[in-house]
């Protein structure tokens, strides 16, 4: 995959918040029938949830290159993200993303952050897939922060 593997966009919510959308670009930049695809939607995050994990947001973004002040709900340009970061951002936010309890998001948070490449690469993958995505997130879940 290409340097810029993941796209992180801001999106208004109300009049003064905002939310996350995490999109991944395709495998390929076309399909079978010659037609350009388009970034996929990999989860898309506000509130409480986003409010939980926005230290690991930042520091995203700032591995990214950007300044953590960049970030902001009047942001137009969505902040592109290498693989790496962009794999392990998306977990996060997919894994949280259904939680209400802080303390559990702490711990979602914690534990995946201390993953190895490989394993975060691994759940990624699982939490995506098309058929079996909400099995594996429920997975993580509790293998990470028991429910």
């Amino acid at each position: 995959m290409a340097d810029e593997a993941f796209e992180l966009r801001v999106q208004a919510d109300g009049e003064s918040q905002y939310g996350l959308a995490l999109f991944q670009k395709p495998s390929r930049d076309q399909s079978r029938n010659g037609m350009t695809e388009d970034w996929q939607l990999v989860v898309k995050v506000h509130g409480q949830p986003l409010k939980a994990v926005l230290d690991q947001v930042l520091a995203a973004i700032k591995k990214a290159g950007y300044r953590a002040t960049d970030l902001s709900r009047s942001r137009k340009e969505p902040f592109t993200l290498a693989e790496g970061l962009g794999v392990r951002l998306g977990l996060l936010l997919l894994a949280v993303k259904p939680l209400r309890k802080a303390s559990r998001m702490a711990d979602v948070s914690d534990q995946i952050q201390g993953m190895s490449e490989e394993e975060a690469y691994y759940w990624f993958s699982k939490a995506t897939h098309p058929r079996a995505a909400r099995r594996s997130q429920k997975a993580l879940r509790i293998l990470i922060a028991e429910e």
